[in-house]
């Protein structure tokens, strides 16, 4: 998406390497990949949700008493979403780093299309805008980020402007 301080701070050659971008991500597929991906991992964890509603150990081993008369739904679905984070930790990583093969992949399709160099300072500028650190912690990195850290996009766009 544009937004009006993006348009107004990149040069019209830069805009059309990040929209080359973001059209690499269309050309792979990416967003329908994911969309699969999140129906696959909700329709999973709906089905764990309906069968731990059924089970006493879950409410017992987080120290809770379930109704024996009444509907533990709500209280199963809260027990859930407080449980499910720590579980979900270890699947993060899987999941950033997905992520951040996409971006280069979306990369990699700009470059053939556009002038690297133009996305490359595109890059810069939007680091700049929001902040970012350039040369971030490599395990945290792996944990969380979504998207590759500029050092390694930009030595990926050079390779190709090359």
């Amino acid at each position: 998406m544009f937004f009006d301080t993006l348009l107004a701070r990149l040069s019209g050659s830069e805009i059309e390497a990040v929209l080359a971008h973001e059209l690499g991500h269309f050309k792979r597929r990416h967003v329908l990949k994911l969309m699969i991906v999140m129906f696959g991992i909700s329709l999973a964890l709906l089905a764990l949700l309906g069968w731990l509603v059924q089970t006493t150990w879950f409410y017992e081993g987080l120290g809770v008493r379930p109704s024996l008369v009444g509907s533990n739904n709500g209280l199963t679905l809260v027990l859930f979403m407080l449980v499910l984070p720590v579980f979900m930790f270890f699947v993060t990583p899987l999941g950033s780093l997905t992520s951040r093969k996409n971006e280069f992949e979306a990369d990699a399709f700009a470059a053939s299309q556009t002038d690297p160099k133009d996305l490359v300072n595109a890059l810069v500028k939007l680091y700049e805008d929001n902040a970012s650190t350039l040369t971030p912690d490599p395990l945290y990195t792996a944990f969380y980020y979504s998207h590759p850290p500029a050092s390694q996009r930009i030595d990926q766009l050079m390779q190709h402007a090359a």
